[in-house]
C-alpha cells in the first residue's frame, strides 16, 4: 500500500513539474543558452527574400568574424563568371584580414560579437517581458509541444532601445516537451509605441516569427526568421520594411577548417 501510495505521488508530482510554465520556461533558456554557445560551430546557408528576389548566401567565419558568399539568385546558381567574381571577392577579404594590425582585428572581432550579444539580449528579453500561460500541447512535425500564451509583464523595464517594443507586444511560444527547445516563437505589435532618442513610432502589425530545428548533438538553430516592421519616423511619414530568411544545411566545422573558416550565428552579415 505505501509503495503504491509513493508511486502515486510521484506522478502527481511529475503532471505538476510538466505543466509548471516557470519550470518550462527557465529549462528553454538553458537550452537556448547552449544553442547560443554553439552556434559559432557551425556552417550553414542563409536564403535571403527580398520582395520577389531571393538571394542564397554560404556563411563561414574567416578568422574570427563571418563572411557571406552569394552562391544563388532566385534558386539558380551563379554563372561561372559571376561565381569567379564572388570568390575573388572572398580572397581579398581572406588578404585583407590577413593583414590586420591586432587593434584592426580585435575591433573587428568584438563588433561581430556585440551583434551577437545584441541579438541574444533580444531573445533573452523575451521570457522577461512577458507573462506566460500554458494553453495545452500540440502536434507538430511529430514533435509534442507545449503551447504557451505570451502577454506583456508588469513592471518590465527594457534594458536598450531594441527592447522597448516589447511591453507592447503578445504573442505565442511553442517549446518541445522533451528538450524545452524552442520551436517556434512569435510575438505582434498591440499598440503604437515611442522609441526613445528617436523620432519614431512604432506602430500595430509589426510582427515576427522565429522558428528553430535541431541540427546535431542536441543543438538547435534558426530554420527561419520572419519580421515585418511597420513606423512612423518624425511622426509623420510611413515606413514599412520586411525581412525573411530562411536557415538550412547546417555542418559543423571540422578541426582542420578551424584555422579561419567557421560559422556564424544566423543573423549577421559581412559588411
Amino acid at each position: 500500500m505505501a509503495a503504491a501510495a509513493l508511486f502515486s505521488m510521484c506522478l502527481i508530482a511529475a503532471n505538476c513539474s510538466v505543466f509548471d510554465v516557470q519550470t518550462i520556461i527557465e529549462n528553454s533558456v538553458i537550452a537556448n543558452q547552449k544553442d547560443w554557445n554553439a552556434a559559432p560551430s557551425y556552417a550553414y546557408r542563409e536564403r535571403d527574400r527580398i520582395g520577389t528576389t531571393t538571394k542564397t548566401y554560404e556563411v563561414t567565419m574567416i578568422l574570427g568574424s563571418p563572411y557571406n558568399r552569394l552562391i544563388e539568385v532566385n534558386g539558380r546558381a551563379l554563372s561561372p563568371q559571376d561565381n569567379a567574381r564572388e570568390q575573388k571577392k572572398m580572397e581579398q577579404v581572406i588578404a585583407q584580414r590577413r593583414g590586420e594590425s591586432a587593434d584592426q582585428r580585435q575591433k573587428r572581432i568584438a563588433n561581430y560579437e556585440k551583434d551577437r550579444k545584441r541579438d541574444h539580449l533580444m531573445m533573452e528579453q523575451l521570457t522577461q517581458a512577458f507573462e506566460f500561460k500554458l494553453l495545452g500541447t500540440r502536434i507538430i512535425d511529430s514533435r509534442e509541444v507545449y503551447v504557451l500564451r505570451a502577454t506583456p509583464r508588469k513592471g518590465y523595464k527594457p534594458p536598450n532601445m531594441e527592447t522597448q517594443v516589447l511591453p507592447a507586444m503578445r504573442g505565442e511560444l511553442w517549446i518541445d516537451r522533451k528538450t524545452f527547445q524552442w520551436v517556434k516563437v512569435s510575438a505582434q505589435v498591440t499598440r503604437p509605441v515611442n522609441i526613445e532618442g528617436f523620432l519614431a513610432q512604432v506602430q500595430p502589425g509589426t510582427r515576427f516569427e522565429l522558428e528553430k530545428m535541431p541540427v546535431s548533438d542536441g543543438i538547435w538553430l534558426a530554420k527561419h526568421f520572419a519580421m515585418k516592421s511597420n513606423a512612423r519616423v518624425l511622426f509623420m511619414f510611413n515606413r514599412s520594411d520586411q525581412e525573411d530568411n530562411t536557415f538550412f544545411d547546417y555542418r559543423k566545422i571540422r578541426n582542420s577548417d578551424s584555422a579561419f573558416t567557421s560559422t556564424s550565428t544566423a543573423s549577421t552579415k559581412s559588411k
